[in-house]
């Protein structure tokens, strides 16, 4: 707030007076002069004239009485809010009672003060002026932080679908190039296989036809991983293959538990929900030492729900920071993204991660009886 002309440091406050009494608005001059609160005040004592000044000129803080004729103070306060402006608003009354002192604060009124208080009106409009400053100023921090947290979603989701495409492109090139090379390479070996019958030949050649094989493994579940082709088949395929390729690796124990056998989700809800599965088993296998995972996938009530719980030794606050941080972090920017969100709690009993999406619609509404259990001893669905 610009200073007054004679003394630039000091706070100049233009006041907007509603009165119909012109020996109290001299007295609110005097007490304001007493104070020595660098001021102007214009008097106003109707609605029009009042709603005018509000259109054609800035005010710091309006000063209105209680009792008018023909209207109130809160009348006024009605333009105010009607007309959307942040402007401290002090009610400036002979007499008001309790009953309508009560109602004057619940409707946002900055403050009251009686007229016999006037020596402490200058504190009480200095007062509702830094609150309102402040309100403001939290109000545009507000509007910065949530401008800031959207660039951030965005900024996310541009990422995780960079990272889609990054791994699409790759899972390509691991097809084309790599994968096609490693099967040429194993028909020409298979062809020297023929033609060769020397025993040293022969054993170096099965030794490289082991290793060109457990090439031919690695790149093609290095693929899949990278972009699941098996999510045509459907999501609980996709998991149940996913769990089975995990419960090979690790040896532990993976039982997948889910409301039916089809599950009507978008690809891209698929798609979330089996990336958040393949981060909950890789966060098991470094950081949970647990027996055991349980997989639990359900179309209920129509909410996708993903939980994957495991029977480890729970993870530490630091460590469960810093798994949010990363990993975590980005699945749940993902779960947003398509209207879901995910809980992540743990304990010394096990960790549990919990994705929640809503379905627009549910094509098996009667599916909810006992969930099937699988054991993954089965085949990759490759």
């Amino acid at each position: 707030m610009s200073g007054s002309p004679d003394n630039p440091d000091k706070r100049f406050v233009r006041i907007l007076h509603l009165e119909d009494s012109r020996v109290d608005h001299a007295l609110v001059k005097f007490a304001l002069q007493r104070s020595q609160l660098a001021s102007e005040v214009v008097l106003v004592d109707s609605l029009d004239d009042f709603r005018r000044e509000l259109e054609s000129t800035h005010y710091d803080i309006v000063l209105a009485d209680y009792h008018l004729p023909g209207f109130t103070g809160m009348d006024a306060w009605d333009v105010v809010r009607q007309m959307k402006l942040e402007i401290p608003f002090v009610i400036l009354s002979g007499a008001i009672g309790e009953t309508a002192a009560v109602d004057v604060m619940h409707r946002g009124v900055s403050d009251y003060l009686l007229k016999d208080s006037m020596h402490r009106l200058s504190h009480v409009i200095e007062r509702a002026i830094e609150i309102s400053e402040t309100r403001r100023a939290k109000a545009a921090a507000d509007a910065e932080l949530a401008e800031s947290r959207r660039r951030l979603a965005e900024l996310a989701e541009h990422l995780q679908t960079s990272i889609e495409q990054e791994r699409a492109d790759i899972a390509r090139e691991i097809h084309d190039d790599i994968g096609g090379s490693l099967a040429a390479v194993k028909l020409d070996l298979a062809w020297v296989g023929r033609h060769v019958e020397e025993g040293d030949v022969q054993r170096h050649l099965g030794s490289a036809m082991e290793m060109l094989q457990h090439a031919l493994g690695a790149s093609q579940r290095i693929m899949m991983n990278l972009r699941p082709p098996i999510l045509d088949q459907g999501l609980v395929a996709a998991v149940v293959w996913l769990a089975a390729g995990f419960e090979r690796r690790t040896g532990l124990r993976v039982t997948v538990r889910r409301s039916s056998e089809q599950l009507d989700v978008r690809r891209e809800v698929q798609l979330v929900a089996y990336r958040t599965a393949q981060e909950a088993l890789t966060n098991v296998q470094k950081h949970a030492q647990a027996g055991a995972v349980d997989i639990d996938l359900s179309d209920r009530e129509g909410v996708l729900t993903l939980e994957v719980t495991d029977n480890g030794k729970g993870l530490d606050a630091h460590a469960l920071r810093k798994a949010k941080s990363f990993g975590l972090l980005g699945l749940r920017e993902r779960a947003a993204k398509v209207g879901g969100w995910l809980d992540v709690s743990s304990s010394p009993r096990g960790t549990s991660v919990i994705l929640s999406v809503p379905l627009q619609s549910s094509s098996n509404p009667d599916n909810a009886a006992q969930a099937d259990e699988e054991p993954h001893d089965q085949g990759d669905f490759v």
